[in-house]
This record gives C-alpha cells, sequence and structure tokens, in this order.
C-alpha cells in the first residue's frame, strides 16, 4: 500500500497528542512489522532468487530490509518495555539480516551512478552495458537518466588530490552545466570509457559476490532461526508486565532528543554553502578510509530513522499505510543521497589506486571522485535547508 503524504504546509498532529499510546501499541506494531516480514519470505521463495529471479524477488528483498529495520529500530527506542535478553539477542540479528540483504542492490546503484556521472561529465556513450543481473535502469548512458544535482566543475588530475576549489560561482540547481575546455574534455573523454570498464569490473564482481553471500545467508540455518523467532512475535510479543500500562512518549520523546543534539553538533552554517570548498579540500584527501567528516552525517540518517520509525509506533500505522510528514521524508532523503555520493566517491578513489592503469583513466577516476564529493556537499546543503525549514514550521 502507498504511504499517505501530507503537502509541507498541512500541519501534522503531534504523536504527543490524544490518548497516551502504550505498550500494546508498541505489541501492534511490532506483530505488523513480523507479519509482513513473513509475507515478504514467502513472496522471495515464490519469486525465486537464482540468475532468473525476477523483479518480484527483489521487491521481496527490499520488503524483507524494510521490515527488519522497522523491528529492530523499534527494539532499540522501545527496549525498556521488552524482555532485555530478547531484544540483545534480536537486534544484532535483524541488523545481520538487513546489511546482508542491503548489499547487492548498494553495489548495483553505486555502479549506475558512477557510470551516470562518467556519462554526464565527459559526453561518452562508451560503457560497458550492465549484465542481465542489475537492474534495467543501471544501464549506463540511457537517456532520462541524468541526475537531478547539477554538474560539477572537473577536478584535478589524479584522485586524491587536494585544494581543488571551484572557480565561478556556485549553480543553482536546473542550470545549465559548467563548460570544461577542450583540452580537458578530449582527456575526460579518453579515460572515461577505460573507468567505467573499471568500475564495472570491480563493482560488479562484488555485486556478484554479495548476491551469494545473501543467498547463502537466507539458506542458511542462522536465517531460519531469526524466521521463527519472527514467526513467534508475529503472535506474542515479549512486553514486560509494566508495559500495558506505561506511555510510550517519553521513549519516542528521547528518541527526537538524541537526533536533535546530533543535528545541533553537525557544522550547519557551512553547510549552508552549496558549494563548500573547505570540505572538498577534506573530501578529497588521499587516506584511504572513510573521512571522519562524513560519520556524524551517517550518524543523523541512522537517528532520523529511529525517530520516524518511533512515530509510527506510536501512531500505531504500519509503515504500508503511514502518514509521512514531508519534512522529515525530504531530509531523509538528503541524508541517503549523502551516503551514496559518499560511497560512491570512495568506490572511485579505490579504482583510482589499481595498479598500473594509464593516466588518462586516473584522471576520469580523479575528475569524478571530485564529482561526487560535490554532491556530498549539495546533499549536505539540501539537509541543511529541509532541516531549518522544519525547525521554523515546528516552532
Amino acid at each position: 500500500m502507498a504511504q499517505r503524504h501530507l503537502d509541507p504546509t498541512t500541519p501534522l498532529a503531534s504523536p504527543l497528542e490524544g490518548p497516551a499510546p502504550t505498550g500494546d501499541a508498541l505489541a501492534d506494531y511490532l506483530r505488523a512489522q513480523a507479519t509482513e516480514f513473513l509475507r515478504a519470505l514467502r513472496l522471495h521463495r515464490e519469486t525465486g532468487s537464482g540468475a532468473g529471479a525476477s523483479e518480484g524477488s527483489a521487491d521481496a528483498a527490499r520488503a524483507l530490509r524494510r521490515s527488519a529495520r522497522r523491528i529492530s529500530s523499534s527494539l532499540h527506542t522501545f527496549q525498556s518495555l521488552l524482555d532485555t535478553d530478547w531484544c540483545e539477542g534480536m537486534r544484532p540479528e535483524l541488523a545481520w539480516v538487513s546489511g546482508t540483504l542491503a548489499m547487492e542492490h548498494a553495489y548495483t546503484s553505486r555502479l549506475e551512478r558512477l557510470l551516470n556521472a562518467l556519462h554526464r561529465l565527459s559526453g561518452s556513450t562508451a560503457f560497458p552495458a550492465q549484465p542481465a543481473g542489475a537492474t534495467a535502469s543501471a544501464k549506463a548512458g540511457a537517456p532520462g537518466q541524468t541526475p537531478s544535482a547539477p554538474d560539477r566543475p572537473t577536478a584535478p588530475a589524479k584522485a586524491g588530490t587536494p585544494g581543488h576549489t571551484p572557480s565561478t560561482a556556485p549553480a543553482k540547481t536546473g542550470t545549465p552545466a559548467h563548460t570544461a575546455s577542450a583540452p580537458e574534455r578530449g582527456n575526460l573523454t579518453v579515460g572515461a570509457a577505460k573507468a567505467g570498464a573499471l568500475l564495472d569490473r570491480q563493482l560488479n564482481l562484488a555485486r556478484t559476490r554479495a548476491h551469494s553471500t545473501a543467498l547463502q545467508a537466507l539458506g542458511s540455518s542462522r536465517f531460519h532461526a531469526i524466521a521463527d523467532k519472527v514467526a513467534v512475535l508475529a503472535s506474542e510479543v515479549p512486553l514486560t508486565k509494566a508495559a500495558g500500562t506505561t506511555d510510550l512518549r517519553p521513549l519516542a520523546t528521547a528518541a527526537e532528543g538524541r537526533l536533535t543534539d546530533a543535528v545541533a553538533a553537525l557544522p550547519l552554517l557551512t553547510a549552508g554553502n552549496p558549494y563548500n570548498a573547505s570540505a572538498l579540500v577534506h573530501g578529497l584527501s588521499p587516506d584511504t578510509v572513510p573521512h571522519p567528516q562524513d560519520a556524524p552525517w551517517h550518524q543523523v540518517r541512522l537517528l532520523l530513522r529511529l525517530h520516524r520509525y518511533a512515530r509510527e509506533a506510536l501512531r500505531g500505522e504500519p509503515n504500508g499505510n503511514a502518514v509521512v510528514d514531508l519534512r522529515l521524508l525530504s531530509a531523509g532523503q538528503a541524508l541517503n543521497r549523502h551516503r551514496d555520493a559518499s560511497e560512491a566517491a570512495a568506490a572511485a578513489a579505490q579504482a583510482a589506486r589499481t595498479p598500473r592503469i594509464a593516466p588518462a583513466t586516473a584522471y576520469a577516476l580523479g575528475v569524478l571522485h571530485a564529482d561526487q564529493r560535490h554532491e556530498v556537499e549539495a546533499a549536505r546543503f539540501a539537509f541543511q535547508q529541509c532541516w531549518q525549514k522544519e525547525t521554523v514550521g515546528t516552532s
């Protein structure tokens, strides 16, 4: 069922208003999510999961991840109302299921993002075709797939070269792309095809391994044990004796407070610039580990998800029929783009470290890395704009 979206100007009734939801509401929510998990598992088995798996199998895997995340998040937020040993045993197992099933989709989306960016930056269509196991939308150079973010200026010749600062004023979304000089465009076009082929090999290999890992996980005794526990949860929720009369709202408010504190620690003033050259210099660091600048934003993304799911539990609305606050939804989408661009930049930098690649290939990967770090900054700007609007609207 589709979610019901509210217009950003429509007042959203606070979950803190009305009768106090208690542990019984939490039990109903967990039972609904457990039922969704079992329904998705049955659909996944019916649609197949091998090389000839249908789109229904991918949809079932996504539904499995969604329900597993919601159950795990509810156990985190409302743990004091549930059996402690049971929660501590279930949460890491559900996180394992969600994380394992997410990897294949993540590699497919990352390859699509990087190939589309190469096509946008170079104007070349000479990219490898996607394998049969990839989604149709992941074909490189397909028409109509230009990302919504504006084109970025090109970068230094090597991935990880610091000091790149845009030479012109920031462009607003939807404005014409920057025009590179003819030599730069020619060098980028020469290396783009080989860079695309290198990324295709590396990420498709990772995707294939993730697919095999997911299949092994779904057939393992560990997963069957989790499915058995979820089946029990669909009919019996291990609430504490006091849960039936305990108000859920203070626990949900605490989750919101953790999110607010984490957002307050972000450099939102700096993120108010759509192209943050200072942050980009750090983002182009040759260090092979993820830049510590990204970690707080990833943490906010997780805390925002916990907050959204806590609101769902308080309203007693399963994810298929939930009223969605578009401000929170937009903030979450911006943070998802931030995560995707950050991981894509890391993949481009990793590919640029491949031994004995041609200078033109390294140059194309350097430009790609810089482009994705610009996307990171654009996503931070989008979140800052959305969050400030939400704060003003709720003050």
